[in-house]
């Protein structure tokens, strides 16, 4: 049997629409039986009607064993410091650990995916420390970043599910440089399913495959931006908003100086992935 015949193949399941109709789907069949559904009044924001706006997990990698062959990341600490500033004052209950080694990061993560997140209206984590394409480092060695952000799933983190999880993430993706380019100046108690990844927003200090840029001295181009930005537009902008601008900030006012070969006069851009289902704002 082929597959546009088989009611088995994925292209054939989509017949049944979320508001009780039957709709005709892609292999034929017409549904004729017609639901009068309730009309749903759907809010499109984030409610933050809970006790707490929730927890702010920050992993801060400084230092690294030796035998990684990896660098201490001057300047981390202060990202830190500007994210539990930036995160305390929006009423975050912020949490700092220094140093993680793989299997403490795995431990720190799951230990916050097993809490009751009933009371809290969002989950924040922060990550800064070395990476590569699709990795994050401890300092003994990397992890799978999905197996971390992974965690939170709707099927393993219940009382996340229809709640924003947000991911800010400072390392490299990549060993790629950018070179940049010139440019011409110029709420009725019904239950609905919803999918297992849904309402994750990651924010990536750069674009996949591309190296991520740090001043020893003030921290980090993505989260000195970050940081500013919600700063200043947390009680206006919805947090997509704020993130197009941190993009503008890091694109448009730094570039590398190096006297390294091949490192100097250098760009970045950082990267949003969203699968929010709502607009978030950090205020009512």
């Amino acid at each position: 049997m082929s597959a546009a015949n088989d009611l088995s193949a994925g292209d054939c399941v989509d017949a049944r629409r979320g508001d009780g109709q039957e709709s005709e789907g892609p292999c034929g069949g017409s549904g004729s039986m017609q639901v009068d559904a309730k009309p749903q009044s759907h809010s499109f924001r984030y409610s933050l009607s809970y006790p707490s706006i929730g927890q702010c997990i920050i992993i801060n990698n400084k230092n690294f064993d030796r035998r990684t062959g990896m660098n201490v990341r001057n300047g981390t600490d202060v990202d830190a410091g500007n994210v539990m500033k930036v995160f305390g004052k929006l009423g975050y209950k912020v949490k700092v650990y220094n140093d993680q080694k793989v299997d403490q990061i795995k431990h720190v993560l799951t230990t916050a995916s097993k809490e009751d997140h009933s009371c809290s209206a969002s989950f924040v984590c922060v990550l800064l420390s070395h990476g590569d394409c699709g990795v994050f480092f401890g300092t003994d060695a990397s992890i799978e970043l999905k197996s971390l952000t992974s965690l939170f799933r709707g099927d393993r983190c219940n009382s996340l599910v229809g709640k924003p999880k947000l991911f800010f993430i400072q390392a490299c993706r990549g060993t790629d440089l950018d070179g940049g380019i010139e440019a011409d100046s110029s709420s009725d108690g019904s239950s609905t399913k919803i999918p297992v990844e849904a309402d994750f927003l990651y924010a990536y200090s750069t674009a996949p495959g591309y190296y991520s840029w740090r001043n020893t001295q003030t921290g980090s181009w993505f989260i000195q931006s970050l940081c500013e930005m919600i700063g200043k537009y947390s009680k206006e902008l919805e947090v997509q908003h704020i993130l197009t601008r941190v993009n503008h900030k890091v694109a448009t006012e730094f570039e590398s100086a190096s006297n390294s070969p091949g490192f100097d006069a250098k760009k970045q851009i950082p990267c949003i992935v969203s699968m929010l289902t709502k607009e978030m704002y950090f205020t009512s």
